[in-house]
């Protein structure tokens, strides 16, 4: 055989051994015969006694996301602290949903709660989260790894989170310490919609979400393709006798239903049919939802009555809602928008991908807005509808009551909304699961002067009084300065 030959035959061998070499994600789900309970006990109240509701939800973006989300905790616990209550309205947080970097700051403060914003910098920020991955795009091995699938499996960024935060604490150990609805997101990209780590979602696989551990829906939510391997859930379907909620057929049947929440539904239906799936696989969050408010959607077209997910009693309380999203993502200086040629290659793949993260996080964002505020009239209408006998059971009082008195603030935080200087700087940093440590500093400082900055929280701290309360107890040098370019 010529020598030429030899050499090629030699090339496809070790390219064909290389392409056995892909990581593969074997499932961890187990099965499981009855409905799992829900994250959060139905029984703990989800507003205080001061009726004020919070909820955050913390966009993608690799290191650079997690350390904005952490600086808008930051903010917020700074913008309303007193000496008598140093986590200010963070007791208040209700529910936290978070994708790709972000799910792991949500999955940190949803799982430790305020205390555990302290020490999350040095535990987690500045460490190397890429510790145990394979990330250089000049080794050949990893190259071929991830066109054949994805370079790392799910064992090198969960191991890290299991050091360095979590210690394999499970679904079922959040839902035993935690009182915050806590939303973890990733991509089902054979039904192309987004995959929330809930009870319901796992009902419908007949699985088991209590032994299922946090580290690993993390890795799901941040599975970005190439650099990671699908996480792979198997379909119990024969381990239980699933019977689909009532809102669910109600989506599929609904001529008014969005398409989205039509979508969600295929996708829970065909869960449980051994025919269609026998394994989910999952990507990266952003792909579907760079927000993580598809949870919401979900909530709302569950609810059997005006003011759910609250109860009567939480409904005549609840004063004020507040829904800030961190919004992480970056603006990028694409060299061949100047010339004609391009992009092609990997230039072409990214701006694709970076396109249809864009769009998506626009329109979950939009359709979030939408939800709370039709969820805003629809409070109003059930407080409205009471009489004064039923709402003096409720609130065990008449006393400063107003139907009409529930006011929602929904706000987006993001590097807009930051002096420009700033804004170019983080622009530059990469979306990675490792930065130099000025570069975490840098966006966790943007995190909390973007939320002290912003309108919507302002408004919010207006309404309720808090902002005055805290400005008053710390002095004029704690006083929320707006941001400008």
């Amino acid at each position: 055989m010529p020598r030429t030959s030899l050499l090629r035959l030699a090339r496809f061998a070790t390219l064909a051994a290389l392409l056995g070499c892909a990581a593969i994600n074997t499932p961890e789900n187990l099965p499981r015969a009855t409905p799992n309970p829900a994250l959060v006990d139905r029984d703990l109240p989800m507003t205080g006694d001061d009726g004020i509701w919070v909820g955050l939800a913390f966009s993608g973006g690799g290191m650079r996301a997690s350390a904005f989300a952490h600086g808008m905790l930051e903010g917020l616990r700074a913008a309303t602290a007193t000496p008598e209550d140093k986590d200010g309205i963070l007791s208040d947080v209700r529910l936290v949903t978070g994708v790709s970097g972000g799910s792991v700051t949500a999955a940190h403060f949803g799982y430790f709660g305020p205390e555990g914003v302290e020490g999350f910098r040095e535990r987690y920020l500045i460490r190397d989260a890429e510790k145990y991955m394979a990330n250089s795009p000049l080794n050949p091995i990893t190259l071929v790894r991830g066109l054949s699938g994805g370079a790392n499996s799910a064992g090198t960024f969960g191991r890290f989170l299991d050091e360095a935060l979590f210690h394999g604490a499970t679904f079922g150990d959040l839902r035993r310490r935690s009182r915050i609805r806590t939303w973890i997101n990733a991509s089902d990209v054979a039904n192309n919609t987004a995959f929330l780590f809930s009870a319901e979602t796992f009902d419908a696989l007949c699985s088991d979400l209590e032994t299922f551990p946090i580290s690993q829906a993390i890795s799901a939510s941040a599975a970005f393709p190439l650099v990671f391997s699908p996480i792979v859930l198997k379909a119990h379907a024969t381990a239980c006798d699933y019977t689909e909620p009532d809102w669910l057929t109600a989506a599929r049947f609904n001529p008014e239903a969005s398409s989205a929440m039509k979508a969600h539904a295929a996708a829970l239906e065909s869960y449980s049919d051994p025919e269609k799936i026998k394994f989910v696989k999952l990507l990266d969050g952003g792909i579907t939802d760079n927000f993580g408010t598809t949870g919401l959607s979900v909530e709302r077209a569950r609810a059997q009555e005006a003011h759910s997910p609250l109860t009567p009693q939480e409904a005549v309380k609840i004063r004020r809602i507040l829904f800030l999203v961190a919004n992480a993502g970056v603006s990028r200086d694409f060299g061949w928008t100047r010339k004609l040629p391009g992009p092609g290659g990997i230039e072409l793949a990214m701006s694709i991908a970076d396109s249809a993260m864009a769009s998506a996080s626009r329109t979950g964002y939009d359709a979030m807005r939408l939800e709370l505020s039709d969820w805003e009239e629809e409070l109003v209408e059930y407080r409205c509808s009471l009489s004064r006998a039923e709402v003096a059971r409720l609130r065990g009082g008449l006393t400063g009551w107003d139907c009409r008195d529930v006011k929602l603030f929904v706000g987006q935080v993001s590097f807009d909304d930051l002096p420009k200087a700033m804004r170019d700087q983080l622009n530059e940093i990469p979306t990675r699961l490792s930065l130099k440590t000025d570069e975490v500093d840098l966006a966790i400082r943007a995190g909390q002067i973007g939320t002290r900055a912003n309108p919507e929280l302002n408004g919010f701290l207006r309404s309720t009084g808090l902002g005055e309360t805290a400005l008053a107890a710390s002095g004029p040098a704690r006083r929320i300065t707006p941001v400008r370019n």
